[in-house]
């Protein structure tokens, strides 16, 4: 694969990727309809999947696995994206963006950079003549997607029904994956980019490797930047009043599937190094002992003050 090649779909995907996102903030702008953020985002790579594919045309299995992959990915998530916030109205980040250009100007600049970036890895692999024969990796990358996937699909779902349920208002979710992770649906979307990229690796050669900027950059956004940071910040002073909920954090790793009985009782240096419990994930975590009284509620009970 030459250099001359690579730029040309380099440019092309983002032209692309600028040019898509701009139509949907002419709309949210123009309309005060911001409904369509998630899904723009996420469908977003099911285009320049579908168009990297095609425009090179050499359809190495490789590259057929790995555009569908993305495919589903985007479109699952898209639609589910979607269907939600039409189900539960305004998407409350807009609240004070909504109808200040600046604010949104940024906003979907932003998007356009993490939907070019974090494909990547794929834009290249289309873009190559597939790699030859398949490797080992492709295996696990493909395993890896699997299970992101599985997880990330199944803890979306969990959370729509749990937040949907009436005796579960102004209740933090701990059913299903989120009993053993406070950010599953994270966990699933970091795994199955990281698959992306090893199932890649064998199309890639020399300075292409530097594509492994995709999933660091989508694993450090989701760690310190616009995920686990802004949700915890909310969640914490939504529920950090309650004893339960202190208890909830502090035995349900932020990231990672941990039994409640393991990760509670780790050592919190333990934590911190390899469990990425950070400690700016509890700044907004209201200073107050937490009661034997407390500790016994449960989030089931735990009401609203």
């Amino acid at each position: 694969m030459g250099t001359v090649l690579d730029s040309h779909f380099l440019a092309l995907t983002a032209i692309v990727t600028v040019a898509y996102q701009f139509i949907f903030f002419v709309i949210t702008y123009v309309f005060k309809f911001d409904q369509v953020t998630d899904f723009a985002g996420s469908t977003n790579f099911v285009i320049l999947a579908v168009l990297t594919l095609v425009l090179k045309a050499t359809w190495h299995f490789r590259q057929i696995v790995l555009s569908l992959l993305v495919v589903v990915w985007g479109l699952r998530l898209g639609i589910f994206l979607l269907m939600r916030i039409l189900q539960w109205g305004e998407d409350r980040r807009f609240d004070e963006m909504r109808g200040k250009l600046a604010k949104l100007i940024v906003f979907w600049t932003l998007q356009a950079v993490w939907v070019w970036t974090v494909s990547l890895p794929l834009t290249v692999v289309n873009a190559s003549d597939g790699g030859g024969s398949l490797k080992p990796t492709d295996v696990i990358g493909w395993t890896m997607w699997v299970f992101g996937f599985l997880i990330e699909a199944a803890a979306d779902q969990q959370k729509l029904t749990f937040k949907n349920s009436p005796e579960n208002r102004g209740k933090w979710c701990d059913a299903g994956v989120w009993k053993y992770s406070r950010h599953p649906n994270y966990l699933g979307e970091i795994l199955l980019w990281w698959g992306i990229f090893i199932a890649a690796s064998p199309a890639l050669e020399g300075a292409e490797y530097l594509v492994v900027f995709g999933p660091v950059f989508l694993t450090l956004l989701l760690l310190f930047v616009s995920g686990i940071p802004l949700l915890e910040a909310s969640s914490d002073k939504k529920h950090g009043h309650l004893g339960a909920y202190r208890f909830y954090k502090k035995t349900t790793s932020p990231l990672f599937l941990l039994p409640r009985g393991v990760y509670g009782n780790l050592p919190g240096w333990f934590k911190a190094v390899f469990l990425l419990e950070l400690p700016f994930y509890s700044r907004n975590l209201p200073k107050e002992e937490v009661t034997v009284s407390k500790l016994e509620e449960s989030p089931r009970t735990a009401k609203r003050k």
